[in-house]
């Protein structure tokens, strides 16, 4: 029933038709194709030709551009001649929204339409409507009339389309009668598609963005599952919208992007960032070499049971409460808890303060050390018994020679806070049983590394013992499959045993947090793994493991948590890319608005450039600044516009005194 990949925990790729963009081939045995938009005016022919080619320079291989009305539409006819006379072939897209008109002038031009569903030929006007059978009819009856033209023009001239959903521009119609919803997207496009399919038409590839990852993964995960059950076989194309700039925007991209293409869905990709756009392509190009490294042959996927998990709506991992007296508990409503490695190389305490550079509302809430033999053993315990370090407790990972556990009973209580981590292969059946008793008799929690196969292996001996206050992490070198499928195999053999211990998810890869290009995929690395995970609902703790940029780990692992939306600890900014449709400069006023509100913990304000994803993208956000006019500006409280046509001047301190109206403005921290 849950059915939308082969395999959870591998990566083989979904079958699907080839569609050619121009000659590009989509889908099948091609690559994943990476692509971007220009964000110059269209009309501006020679800016925008001037931008696809430094798009193609960096390896963009679909350039897509805003067609608004007819007389852009027919610029793009201009853009195209430019490119061929520079013999840069790369296929073209024309970006359509509301108008007919304008998508039957761009057919005649590039190699590719898009059209949003939520928009072709409909004007939201976010009505309550109560649709009968048959007034639902008669708007799919308009509505063939109205996209049919565009299907048999794209069919005569061997033009593919995009079906481009947008979680914020939903029709009316589907509105009210599917919601807000994943499965509204998925319908809004199912009713494009089956107009194509009416005509014989199948050159389509099919898009589902939203700017909330979670949101983004359900609906795609959900238009495959009801493709396949029309028998349909469409390459995706996959983007989070309005995903903003910075490591926020890279990081919200490959959560949501990085879990369908480790899922195998996904066949052509753009990272929608508020920059230039050429900095969008590395990121894409390293998502999806990565991803590329991971594709096994079906027959060679690992089996690994069965999950007890609903793909298609977010549901967080049930756990048994725990807790470390003094420092935290756990229980499956409190966020996930923030792990580092301590940076003291004689594993001394960490001081009270926060590391320098370290930002205080992202506390450390263990510190790793790591102890191999006696020598270290005793003088470390004789260093916190002199000197305890307060309520941020040490996760002590033992080495094979001390797992055994004999000096335990001499050690007593540590007196301080603390978690001895464990390998569940280091450990025979007798010393497992007294690290357990150990736990019980000092009230301290215990982490066991392994993963499902050896679980499965010793379950009856894992059964008789109290499971209470322990944590499981992954552990036990390379297995079948990548990494994150481990941990959802983990997962469900913990529930598959009726063990309810929450998970502590570590990312252990390079992570040397530099400013090199090694940034990013240490990035990317954390965001696919804890990221996808979160957005599953698995994971209560969570470590970016780097000795060497302790602050930049922590503060990688508090933006992987705020990207999932698992735990929010500071302002959320939802930004689209900018497009020829833009009515201000976007990167500057985004900056701007950042840094007057950036400390507003737990507000979402949105900063849309036109209005065509604004008002409904920004339906979970606190506030909007949204594109009205040149030079002009709409502001609002969720849906609704409370002030019209601000100059753009005076916007900014209009949304602070909104924020402030509404009772949610304080005042910056001092920088001293």
């Amino acid at each position: 029933m849950n059915r939308y990949c082969a395999s959870r925990f591998a990566t083989i790729r979904r079958y699907t038709r080839e569609v050619k963009v121009g000659y590009v081939g989509v889908g099948a045995d091609n690559p994943i194709r990476v692509q971007s938009m220009t964000t110059t005016p269209t009309l501006d022919v020679e800016a925008t030709v001037s931008q696809a080619r430094a798009l193609i320079d960096v390896g963009c291989e679909i350039v897509r551009i805003t067609a608004p009305n007819r007389q852009s539409a027919r610029a793009l006819g201009d853009i195209r001649r430019r490119l061929d006379e520079d013999k840069l072939s790369v296929p073209l897209v024309a970006d359509i929204h509301f108008l007919p008109s304008a998508a039957m002038e761009a057919v005649e031009h590039v190699e590719k339409v898009r059209v949003n569903p939520g928009n072709y030929a409909d004007k939201k006007k976010f009505l309550v409507r109560e649709y009968s059978d048959a007034q639902y009819q008669e708007e799919l009856d308009r509505l063939h009339e109205a996209f049919s033209p565009l299907v048999l023009r794209c069919k005569e001239l061997g033009r593919s389309m995009r079906i481009g959903t947008n979680h914020g521009s939903l029709s009316d119609r589907i509105m009210n009668r599917f919601g807000d919803t994943p499965l509204g997207m998925v319908e809004s496009a199912l009713e494009f598609i089956r107009i194509a399919e009416s005509h014989g038409y199948k050159d389509i590839i099919i898009s589902m963005k939203a700017s909330n990852p979670k949101v983004m993964i359900q609906a795609y995960r959900l238009t495959v599952k009801m493709m396949e059950a029309e028998n349909m076989h469409y390459p995706l194309h996959l983007g989070v919208t309005e995903a903003g700039d910075g490591e926020d925007g890279r990081i919200k991209s490959a959560i949501g992007i990085g879990s369908l293409l480790m899922d195998g869905l996904g066949d052509t990709i753009r990272v929608s960032l508020t920059e230039d756009p050429v900095y969008e392509i590395p990121v894409a190009q390293a998502l999806a070499d990565k991803v590329s490294a991971h594709w096994v042959k079906e027959e060679k996927a690992p089996s690994e049971g069965e999950e007890n998990l609903d793909p298609f709506q977010f549901t967080r991992r049930v756990i048994e409460p725990i807790s470390l007296p003094g420092c935290w508990t756990m229980n499956s409503q409190t966020p996930p808890r923030v792990f580092a490695i301590n940076p003291a190389a004689d594993h001394s305490p960490p001081p009270d303060a926060v590391p320098g550079g370290m930002k205080a509302e992202n506390p450390v809430e263990g510190w790793i050390v790591k102890l191999d033999d006696y020598s270290d053993l005793e003088p470390f315990l004789r260093r916190i018994r002199r000197q305890p370090f307060g309520s941020v407790p040490l996760l002590v990972e033992v080495g094979p020679v001390l797992a055994s556990g004999q000096w335990l009973s001499k050690a007593g209580h540590p007196g301080s806070p603390m978690v001895f981590v464990l390998r569940l292969e280091d450990l025979s059946p007798g010393s497992l049983r007294s690290w357990f008793e150990w736990s019980e008799a000092q009230g301290l929690p215990l982490a066991l590394g392994t993963h499902a196969s050896e679980l499965r292996t010793f379950a009856s001996s894992l059964l008789s013992l109290k499971w209470d206050n322990k944590i499981v992490y992954l552990h036990g070198g390379s297995r079948p499959g990548h990494v994150m499928g481990q941990y959802r195999a983990l997962a469900a053999t913990l529930e598959s045993l009726g063990i309810k211990a929450p998970i502590w998810i570590r990312n252990k890869g390079a992570f040397y947090l530099d400013e090199s290009p090694g940034f990013l995929n240490d990035l990317l690395e954390a965001s696919l793994l804890s990221g996808s995970l979160l957005c599953d609902g698995i994971g209560d703790f969570i470590s970016v493991e780097s000795v060497t940029h302790t602050p930049k780990a922590v503060g990688l692992a508090y933006n992987v948590l705020q990207g999932s939306g698992a735990r929010i600890s500071k302002t959320e900014y939802v930004a689209c890319p900018s497009c020829g449709r833009t009515l201000f400069d976007l990167q500057t006023t985004t900056q701007k608005i950042r840094e007057h509100t950036g400390h507003l913990k737990g507000i979402k304000i949105a900063v849309m450039g036109c209005i065509v994803n604004g008002p409904g993208e920004m339906a979970d956000a606190d506030f909007g600044y949204v594109g009205g006019a040149r030079g002009k500006v709409n502001l609002y409280i969720g849906k609704d516009c409370v002030e019209y046509q601000v100059p753009e001047e005076q916007a900014v301190e209009r949304l602070i005194d909104l924020i402030a109206r509404e009772g949610k403005w304080t005042e910056a921290p001092s920088k001293s």
